[in-house]
């Protein structure tokens, strides 16, 4: 093989040509911190509030709700810290599931230091949670549900507009990570009817260290950086101007390709394609058809996942277990599923972007033949 072949777009993506243009006047010029009111000053301002109405205009909110933030795990510590701290006269409980991305895990798990009451559902083996387990967990002292969008491991979308429904009529404030769907499928917070959403620039096109969280307007929020009057007074820091107009310019493009229908097609081929090669010995991870339309997470069954991608190093993917002193530990999201060790062992994530073509494609299926053909990895 001689070129390199990426198939790891959940992970983090190219940045957008768009997104490289809009920064390049902020390279050199326009240096003026935001919150001046002189010449040097209103440029900067006036490119980071056109960035927040493109923001606003993916997520179909008013540009007031959105503030800026170092990326999506900040967006989900923000959301999951500020609601507790500004309603503990509320309450203290907490519900989540437990395929969460660790930078919602680990905060929930953070909190119940603080006397916090954390509920972490299950899920159904293709990565579901049930929205009447959501129901049934709602106590008179819950304050927060938090479940994402979609996953980042296998792409299963969750109920978000049914559990939505559930949070409004229990009066409970509805947070998402959307890290993974934001640009991928449609995240208008109406539809989808949550209180906070968070958004990762790096799974869209922009660069690392920018993000997004929309807070609908009078959720009581405790700011998640104390300083100055910044971001409406909800995120003290001078604001980044530079990655602030990528994540705009990321966001405009991303509403012209909502739902991929091209990245789906050529994901569904490449799964018939290891279908035909594999047969039986390939199994699918996450739900058939409720799933991110660029995300395909397969069990080589019987094999090492890690083994498989380690020996075709051309090809960037990830995988769903790790191998320690010779024992294989399956992801705590496939462990959640009730996914099987001697399949789960073998799972790989391809996922693909907006450049992925048939021909790489192909030829990562017949890398794959050879590896498997070759040698038994397990």
């Amino acid at each position: 093989m001689n070129r390199e072949i990426y198939l790891d777009y959940n992970a983090s993506t190219p940045i957008a040509k768009e997104a490289v243009e809009a920064m390049q006047p902020f390279l050199t010029g326009h240096y003026g911190n935001p919150s001046s009111l002189h010449w040097a000053g209103i440029p900067a301002k006036d490119a980071v509030e056109r960035a927040r109405g493109q923001v606003s205009d993916l997520l179909g909110c008013d540009p007031t709700e959105v503030i800026f933030t170092s990326g999506g795990s900040e967006a989900n510590n923000h959301a999951i810290k500020g609601v507790f701290f500004a309603n503990r006269d509320r309450g203290d409980h907490i519900i989540t599931t437990a395929v969460e991305h660790p930078a919602t895990l680990n905060p929930c798990r953070f909190l119940e230091k603080l006397g916090a009451k954390v509920t972490v559902l299950p899920v159904d083996r293709f990565g579901r949670v049930d929205a009447d387990d959501v129901r049934r967990a709602i106590t008179p002292k819950t304050i927060l549900i938090t479940v994402m969008h979609a996953n980042n491991e296998v792409g299963t979308i969750q109920p978000i507009s049914e559990i939505g429904a559930i949070a409004r009529e229990a009066g409970v404030l509805f947070h998402t990570d959307a890290a993974q769907s934001v640009g991928k499928i449609s995240t208008d917070v109406d539809e989808l009817g949550v209180d906070l959403l968070s958004v990762a620039g790096h799974k869209l096109y922009a660069p690392k260290g920018i993000g997004a969280l929309y807070i609908r307007e009078g959720t009581r929020i405790e700011p998640f950086i104390h300083g100055a009057d910044h971001e409406g007074g909800r995120r003290a820091g001078t604001e980044n101007v530079l990655l602030t107009v990528a994540l705009g310019a990321a966001c405009c493009i991303a509403l012209r390709l909502i739902g991929m229908p091209q990245v789906q097609e050529l994901r569904d081929l490449f799964w018939e394609m290891l279908k035909k090669r594999f047969g039986e010995s390939l199994t699918l991870n996450g739900h058939p058809t409720e799933r991110l339309p660029n995300t395909l997470n397969v069990n080589f069954v019987g094999r090492i996942g890690a083994e498989i991608l380690g020996s075709m190093p051309g090809v960037a993917a990830s995988t769903g277990s790790a191998c320690h002193a010779g024992a294989v530990t399956l992801s705590p999201v496939l462990a959640a599923m009730g996914v099987p060790p001697v399949e789960g062992m073998g799972a790989t994530r391809f996922s693909l972007g907006r450049t992925t073509t048939r021909e790489e494609l192909e030829e990562v299926v017949c890398l794959l033949d050879g590896v498997i053909s070759g040698r038994r990895l397990a």
